[in-house]
């Protein structure tokens, strides 16, 4: 069975969508997607031991040798994106009950489930594919189904941000697949590795100049890389609690993991930061982002509009390690993917619990709630010391890195940047602490208790993670330097 795991990581939840709905029964559906949940978090714990241990593995569909069968490539970095995503996928489901019950109704959840496992499918399947068309499908799936899940918030501006979100994530698509076709030309594979030497073969044409922008700039789209990030603030903040959650901390996170290994191994480094001037436009773009973002958050009533800009400064943050190129700035990147996705996954889930008790995110319905509910707010603060980068946060590993990275290129003004733009990251957090803790509390808010323990438990699991995780940084640096060696070719 072990030889087969990286099917299994997929076949799994794409199994278990068409179960869900079949069930129909409510219960029986989040069951099964509970299952299949937890199921991907096994696998892909398996598969990073076996990575770490004994090399990349290659999977060969149907027995079929590639670059002529579709094949399974994993090492150090898609591995570790695959356990990122697993794990959150396995959190955030038992969370989902209730939220959804809430949120939802009790009427067809199955389609929630359905959906959501397909979600997960999809983003598995994107970070564990070696061939660039199979890539473009698993997108589309993980894609197709989000616009679902989105357009099931209780708003009707759910169904607006769904739709924004369709067009432009049809755009980015496009983009992709166009890239995809040149490629096709050019060499006449798709096997990403074979792809790889390939173009290490062939010196360098329009044809791959031209794949080389519409990947980069589609690929972008998708990871809501300033200033594509449009669709991103509404469709986090009209999208179920839930959802909100899990795209937030698995789907921008994705979409990086693709950018990373068109960069580094199909291009080759030479390529995307030699002779394309890349790493000059990503270290604008994401300097930008840093601090334009992280302004807007400040002025925003709603806590999930205020996270979901927050988000897109926190992409910054890693496109800009990856602008380094080097095995610190690399590393980072790598190391905050991690990282925001316990951050920002545990505090969209303690938004989810207020929302829950207080049928709104707007801040000023917020009085006295740290009082009302002081397990939810704590996990919300804690997770904020870590978008500041509090020292013993896993924000602060990142940023460390990050600086390390900035200074080993011999730019200490990035440094200085990094530093200021984290400081912005104190006054959006403090409004929600200025709100909560320091004023009385509203008719609305004086007779509620803290969300139940099934919402609770695995909001405090992302937000505990994200302390031990800043203390104990052996798993997140070891397997995110080993991966930032193998993607620029230093060992």
């Amino acid at each position: 069975m072990t030889e087969h795991l990286a099917a299994l990581q997929v076949v799994i939840p794409l199994l278990c969508a068409p179960i869900c709905m079949l069930v129909r029964y409510r219960d029986w559906s989040w069951a099964v997607a509970l299952f299949g949940s937890w199921a991907c978090l096994g696998i892909s714990w398996l598969i990073l031991q076996q990575v770490m241990s004994g090399g990349i593995i290659s999977y060969h569909m149907g027995n079929w040798v590639p670059p002529l069968g579709i094949e399974y490539r994993i090492d150090e970095i898609n591995a570790f994106v695959l356990l990122i995503v697993s794990a959150i996928g396995a959190v955030v489901i038992p969370y989902a009950r209730e939220s959804v019950r809430a949120e939802f109704g009790v009427n067809r959840v199955y389609m929630f489930y359905t959906s959501y496992m397909l979600c997960l499918c999809g983003l598995l399947g994107v970070t564990i594919t070696g061939d660039a068309f199979n890539l473009f499908v698993f997108l589309e799936i993980s894609s197709l189904s989000s616009y679902v899940l989105i357009a099931m918030g209780k708003d009707r501006r759910a169904l607006t941000a769904a739709y924004q979100y369709l067009v432009l994530g049809t755009i980015g698509a496009t983009f992709i697949v166009i890239g995809i076709g040149l490629l096709y030309a050019e060499t006449g594979t798709l096997n990403m590795a074979d792809l790889a030497d390939r173009l290490a073969d062939k010196p360098l044409s329009r044809t791959i100049g031209a794949a080389f922008g519409f990947l980069i700039v589609g690929i972008s789209l998708k990871l809501a890389l300033f200033p594509l990030h449009l669709w991103l603030p509404n469709a986090y903040t009209y999208a179920p609690s839930v959802v909100s959650a899990f795209l937030a901390a698995t789907a921008t996170k994705v979409a990086i993991y693709v950018l990373l290994r068109f960069l580094f191994t199909v291009f080759d480094v030479k390529l995307s930061f030699g002779v394309m001037p890349l790493d000059s436009i990503l270290l604008v773009l994401s300097i930008i982002a840093m601090f334009v973002a992280s302004v807007v958050a400040i002025f925003q009533p709603n806590i999930k509009r205020m996270l979901a800009y927050s988000s897109v400064a926190q992409v910054g943050y890693i496109i800009l390690g990856i602008s380094f190129a080097n095995v610190n700035g690399l590393a980072a990147g790598i190391i905050h993917l991690f990282n925001h996705a316990l951050i920002k996954g545990g505090m969209f889930l303690a938004i989810g619990c207020v929302f829950y008790r207080v049928a709104s995110v707007n801040i000023d319905n917020l009085a006295g709630l740290g009082r009302r509910m002081p397990l939810t707010m704590a996990a919300f603060v804690i997770g904020g010391l870590g978008l500041i980068g509090v020292p013993l946060t896993v924000g602060f590993v990142s940023k460390w890195y990050l600086i390390v990275g900035a200074l080993d290129r011999g730019w200490w003004w990035v440094a200085v940047l990094i530093l200021l733009s984290s400081l912005l990251a104190v006054f959006y957090v403090w409004r929600v602490v200025e709100v909560a803790y320091l004023r009385p509390s509203s008719d609305k808010t004086a007779n509620i208790d803290d969300a139940p323990p099934s919402m609770l438990i695995p909001t405090w699991i992302l937000i505990g993670a994200s302390i031990y995780f800043g203390i104990n940084t052996e798993l997140t640096v070891g397997v995110a330097k080993q991966a930032a060696r193998h993607l620029l070719g230093a060992g």
